[in-house]
């Protein structure tokens, strides 16, 4: 009824009637529901039509009011907290509505709208872990068809490979089936093989355009695919019609800082803190954001407020000792010794504690104690990762054998002829960051950050989609024509430009792995620049080791591995010295240190700059810098840092004899075997 209809004959027609209007007259409805409520006080179901009215018409507080009380007098109806959790989220008060929401499914687990948006919220909130199962929930409960049901329940369980049979088989039968589509995209991406999971998900939203989960899911491989200005164009069109959703919000935010967007990202991550205040990962994630946009300050109190909120979050602790001049107090070191104590402490909290302590104590000058923490954060976090160092050995050997002298004069002049791109290569902790900083002060360069794009590059070139398989990478190169090699380095232009904001003509990639993807970079850009920064071994590898690294570098984790691994990088730079003799401009880190203007100078030179004395100046550069080093290089250049692996000799010999050769005659080279 409406305020001058005549009174409906029965409650259940005047409901009825109000539902209807609720689709295409909210105001009208809630006009209904409150005659009804005059009549009838706390009648629940008027009161929800009511209540989702409100919400409805942008009047979420009055929304809130009511489906609070309703769930109040009604505390076991599920529909009542769901409705209550939506009106919660338009207040922005995400927390309270995570609340609501866990209290929706306890009480009726088959709501799969209330799963999503339980998702979305852990999403945002930073527990990647509760949104990957709650989300797993959902895709269980929205599957109606009996035929699906085995396999929602296997991927729930992360029964990966009987989820993936019985969703092959099934979309053999039933070729346009998107909800199946959907599942099996998941299954591929769970297993790392995303352009699978990226075909599965384009055929999806072509036969079904509003598919929303499966577009959310598209956006997110997108993204792990390093395609941020594709992901961005799916969350647009996601936000456009869920303009508040949280999980929407955070992706776009965390996209945003990779392409260097760092005031947006940083404002949408406050965005996100004020609708999770008491989430302890969104005001470390929103630290992180400041930290690179150089809030040193401001960064420490979020750091400092997360672990108010969860003293045991070990990542937050971590990320104060990350910051490399912060200095802790002797209350938080007791308050780090007490939580290693616990028996219930997560294997991730734990090593990130023990990182964390070892910094705590190197700084203290406890170098014995301080070393039995890294060693402690090295071997539990070794235990969690897939690493071997054999694979790398190969990629050398096998890069060694194809890139010869005649195998590049045979290609010379091939590829695209753009001079924009400077590459920094190396291992991790060499001076690298330094050495982007010094370019990054001229003002014919910018700086960006580690970018992927090489390393993609080099994956899709590999063909492999499952661990264990051989890649045809470097090989595949020799196949290669003369238009494929242009378009690989025109392909990696066009990746990198979103990451470019100012007009300068040449920019910076210093992701230090792309190393052993130098004969690949001067294939497809060879008037490219590219620069090994360089470093002690036991200075470099000690550094690597003390660092827990938020991705990858997982050779990292082994005083051996990281021999190993820097043995192997020398071997191969060694080789393209010597098959494309001044290609690589290398720089020691301490004689930088000792002599910067004369290394400066160098540097400009090889680059084919003028000199600048800003470049002398790096540290008055107030860009945002994206690495460990991040305040480091924000002071002058400092001899200290150079030695500091001798304080830790005692524990080092495994290192030694690991890196043999390479460390007796430093900084010059050893002879390896041509092969």
């Amino acid at each position: 009824m409406n305020a001058t209809s005549e009174p409906v004959g029965t409650l259940a027609v005047a409901l009825s009637h109000a539902a209807q209007l609720l689709e295409r007259d909210p105001a009208q409805a809630a006009e209904q529901t409150l005659e009804i409520l005059k009549v009838i006080p706390d009648q629940p179901a008027a009161m929800l039509l009511l209540g989702v009215a409100y919400r409805r018409i942008g009047n979420a507080k009055l929304a809130v009011q009511t489906l609070d009380t309703l769930s109040a007098q009604h505390p076991k109806w599920a529909l009542a907290h769901y409705e209550l959790a939506l009106a919660l989220a338009e207040l922005r008060r995400g927390d309270a509505a995570v609340t609501a929401l866990r209290r929706a499914v306890e009480l009726k687990p088959d709501m799969p709208d209330a799963w999503r948006a339980l998702g979305d919220h852990l999403n945002a909130a930073g527990d990647a872990q509760g949104a990957d199962a709650a989300y797993a929930q959902h895709i269980k409960h929205s599957t109606r068809d009996p035929r699906l049901m085995e396999a929602a329940t296997a991927l729930i369980e992360n029964r990966i490979a009987i989820a993936e049979a019985l969703l092959r088989e099934h979309l053999i039968q039933y070729p346009t089936d998107v909800a199946a589509m959907r599942m099996l995209a998941e299954v591929a991406g769970r297993l790392g093989r995303y352009a699978d999971s990226e075909t599965l998900l384009t055929r999806c939203l072509e036969l079904a355009p509003g598919f929303a989960a499966a577009r959310h899911n598209y956006a997110v491989v997108l993204h792990r695919q390093n395609r941020f200005s594709d992901a961005l164009m799916q969350l647009d069109r996601l936000l456009e019609s869920d303009p508040r959703n949280p999980s929407y919000r955070n992706l776009k935010a965390a996209i945003l800082g990779r392409i260097g967007e760092y005031d947006r990202s940083i404002a949408l991550y406050a965005e996100v803190l004020a609708e999770y205040p008491s989430n302890a990962k969104v005001w470390m994630s929103y630290g992180h954001s400041l930290k690179t946009a150089g809030h040193q300050k401001d960064c420490v109190s979020t750091y400092r407020k997360s672990i108010e909120l969860a003293p045991n979050l070990g990542e937050a602790y971590w990320s104060l000792a990350n910051l490399k001049t912060f200095r802790f107090e002797p209350h938080e070191i007791e308050a780090m010794r007490a939580q290693l104590c616990r028996s219930d402490l997560r294997d991730e909290d734990r090593f990130h504690f023990h990182f964390a302590l070892g910094k705590a104590l190197e700084d203290a000058g406890e170098f014995a104690e301080s070393f039995d923490h890294y060693e402690k954060g090295n071997s539990l976090r070794r235990a969690l990762i897939q690493y071997d160092a054999d694979e790398t050995a190969s990629h050398v050997h096998r890069s060694k054998a194809l890139f010869t002298k005649q195998f590049f004069g045979e290609r010379a002049a091939l590829g695209c002829p753009a001079q924009d791109p400077i590459f920094i290569v190396g291992l991790p902790r060499s001076g690298s960051t330094l050495l982007e900083q010094i370019l990054s002060s001229h003002p014919l360069v910018e700086g960006t950050m580690e970018l992927p794009d090489i390393i993609s590059i080099a994956r899709t070139l590999g063909g492999r989609r499952m661990r264990g398989e051989t890649s045809k990478y470097p090989e595949v190169l020799q196949s290669l024509d003369a238009v494929q090699l242009r378009t690989l380095g025109e392909r990696y232009l066009e990746q990198t430009r979103i990451q470019r904001k100012t007009d300068a003509p040449f920019f910076i990639d210093k992701m230090p792995n792309n190393f052993a993807h130098t004969g690949l970079i001067h294939l497809i850009l060879p008037n490219a620049k590219i620069i090994d920064a360089r470093r002690h071994p036991l200075g470099c590898c000690l550094s690597g080791y003390k660092q827990h690294f938020a991705r990858g570098q997982h050779f990292t984790y082994s005083l051996e591995d990281i021999g190993r691994y820097y043995h192997d990088y020398v071997e191969l730079m060694c080789h393209f010295d010597e098959v494309l003799p001044g290609r690589v401009h290398r720089v020691i880190y301490e004689e930088l240190v000792d002599d910067t203007d004369t290394q400066v100078r160098r540097l400009l030179e090889h680059c084919g700059l003028p000199f600048d004395e800003r470049c002398l100046r790096f540290y008055e550069n107030d860009r945002a810098v994206r690495t460990a080093s991040s305040e480091q290089v924000r002071r002058p250049i400092y001899r200290e840092g150079v030695d500091q692996w001798r304080q830790y000799e005692p524990w080092l010999a495994p290192l030694k004899s690991t890196l043999g050769a390479v460390l007796e005659v430093y900084p010059n080279t050893p002879e390896f075997n041509t092969r």
